[in-house]
């Protein structure tokens, strides 16, 4: 671990407050560009067909060398591989962070935690795969005989949000099912699910790792009451299955323990849907797609385990962030994926993220001494240009943003898609180089405004430019590729956790509020909050919920 007093972050700090020898802002981006014909791709790197390009950010010759000095200062290789032998690097819970194990073929020497968690892990993916047979194969069935449509995944957090994310880039028109998804405890998300399918064909997962967490449960609840209407009470759970550790609990909701498909305490729920947490994806994708999806996490695991930090993307990616957030003071990043089908990866990188990294204190209990993670926020291209793109692109203070890019589409409207790919380009293009009093005059001019027109408006149509951004660009978004960029994110996250001296894999902040909302639940389903347990907001907001539920 590192603090800022050292040699390291003394470096970092010069590169990005000082002036550089030509003597240009460490901030400002152009003049690289300008000084440098070939910084692209001195600056763009390479994880097999996967690209990452950082050269529309400031970091220079000067800022790179302080930031991989301060990587290795920080031990980054040597948290990697204690992560990967299996350490209990979330020291908080005294727990090993596996999920690269999740992914490593048989026979694997690296990243697998030891021969029990390998046993442990490929006898879960065989039982997988021999379900998904036999579902998909009509082996089994529902308790009217007929086959199984669809699939229903009850989770929240990283139990919905990873698979939700996952089944909306990759479904396509051959998928064998239909997935659907219930995560939200408000019954408003069920009601919507209720016109889309049919309990006879309806195959619920209940995902919960302890089988207690409460919104699931009581979703679980909710469903397979649905299911007992129809089917009758005795066979409304022949239409579930559970992803859990919880064996008694889960046989007391009715489901047999070989219904049941476990995932080890190793394992987080923001990293987890390489595990049994991915079932409803096979069901939905297809084994063979859910084994790509694998196998391009295990790729972008190799290349994080054997490159040279200077080529790491992972590392790389990580030292980017470093570099805006404590290097330049930027808290915020804008991720912006350019495909309809990512449309949910903003939502999954904002749970791996900010939960990862949303921490107060350093591993040995010390108050961090220096910003982590930023808020992170998205939307697909080019909705998100129809909305907070004006304040990347002008407000006060910049904004990084992540483009992502597919060079090829899997539909037959080429020109869509180039008028897509031509949008995102333009807006990491604008945001580098902005527009300058002389380019807007002139601009005006030729369309014909007049001199006062042009100086009262002049100051709304100038665009700063110098916003940085990273553009990651796939050949295809299929299950390989795929694999590859959740798991470059994954280790992204391991990386800041380590250069910013803090546990990653821990959530405190979460149970927090669901010890919370316990004597919150009792008194709602009372009469009368309790005075004395609540501050005086808290208590005239039950008051009133309560209130408005009687008059109702």
């Amino acid at each position: 671990m590192s603090h800022p007093d050292t040699d390291a972050w003394t470096a970092l700090f010069a590169a990005a407050r000082t002036p550089r020898a030509d003597g240009t802002a460490p901030d400002s981006i152009r003049p690289l560009f300008a000084a440098d014909p070939a910084r692209f791709e001195r600056f763009s790197f390479r994880a097999d067909n996967l690209l990452l390009d950082i050269s529309k950010t400031a970091i220079d010759d000067r800022a790179m060398a302080a930031l991989l000095g301060l990587a290795r200062e920080a031990g980054v290789e040597a948290w990697r591989d204690s992560m990967a032998a299996g350490d209990a690097v979330n020291s908080t819970e005294n727990r090993r962070a596996l999920h690269m194990a999740l992914r490593a073929p048989q026979g694997a020497q690296r990243a697998t935690g030891g021969a029990a968690v390998a046993a442990d892990v490929h006898g879960t993916l065989a039982r997988m795969h021999a379900f998904t047979q036999a579902v998909h194969g009509g082996a089994i069935r529902g308790a009217t005989g007929e086959r199984f449509t669809h699939v229903l995944n009850i989770g929240i957090g990283g139990s919905d949000l990873g698979p939700v994310m996952a089944v909306r880039a990759l479904v396509n028109p051959a998928s064998p099912m239909t997935a659907l998804h219930l995560g939200n405890v408000d019954g408003h998300g069920w009601r919507a699910l209720l016109a889309q399918i049919d309990p006879r064909r309806t195959l619920v997962l209940v995902a919960s790792k302890t089988f207690t967490t409460q919104e699931t449960m009581a979703n679980a609840r909710l469903v397979k009451g649905w299911l007992a209407e129809t089917l009758g009470e005795d066979r409304a759970a022949t239409h579930m299955a559970a992803l859990s550790t919880n064996l008694p609990a889960c046989a007391a909701f009715g489901i047999p323990s070989e219904r049941v498909f476990p995932f080890g305490d190793y394992v987080g729920g923001r990293f987890s849907m390489w595990s049994s947490i991915g079932l409803s994806l096979a069901l939905a994708l297809g084994w063979d797609a859910f084994e790509r999806m694998l196998a391009g996490a295990r790729a972008m695991d190799t290349h994080f385990l054997r490159t040279p930090l200077e080529a790491n993307l992972p590392v790389l990616l990580a030292l980017t962030e470093l570099w805006h957030v404590n290097g330049l003071g930027l808290s915020r990043r804008a991720v912006l994926p350019y495909d309809e089908r990512l449309r949910r990866l903003p939502a999954h990188l904002q749970q791996l993220e900010m939960e990862s990294l949303g921490k107060r204190v350093t591993v040995d209990g010390r108050p961090v001494p220096h910003a982590t993670g930023p808020v992170v926020f998205g939307e697909p291209g080019t909705s998100a240009q129809h909305s907070f793109m004006q304040l990347v692109h002008q407000g006060p203070e910049p904004v990084p943003a992540d483009f992502i890019l597919v060079a090829q589409p899997d539909h037959p409207w080429a020109e869509n898609h180039r008028i897509l790919l031509a949008h995102g380009l333009a807006q990491s293009e604008g945001l580098l180089a902005g527009k300058n009093a002389d380019q807007v005059r002139a601009e005006m001019r030729a369309a014909g405004a007049d001199d006062a027109t042009i100086e009262r408006l002049l100051p709304h149509r100038i665009f700063p430019g110098d916003r940085p951004s990273t553009t990651i660009l796939l050949p295809r978004l299929e299950p390989h590729s795929f694999g590859q960029l959740v798991a470059l994110y994954e280790h992204k996250v391991a990386v800041l956790g380590a250069l910013w001296g803090i546990n990653p894999f821990d959530q405190w902040g979460v149970e927090l509020g669901k010890q919370l909302a316990d004597p919150l639940l009792a008194e709602l389903r009372a009469t009368t909050p309790e005075p004395a347990r609540h501050d005086a907001s808290t208590n005239g907001l039950l008051r009133e919920i309560l209130r408005l539920r009687d008059e109702a």
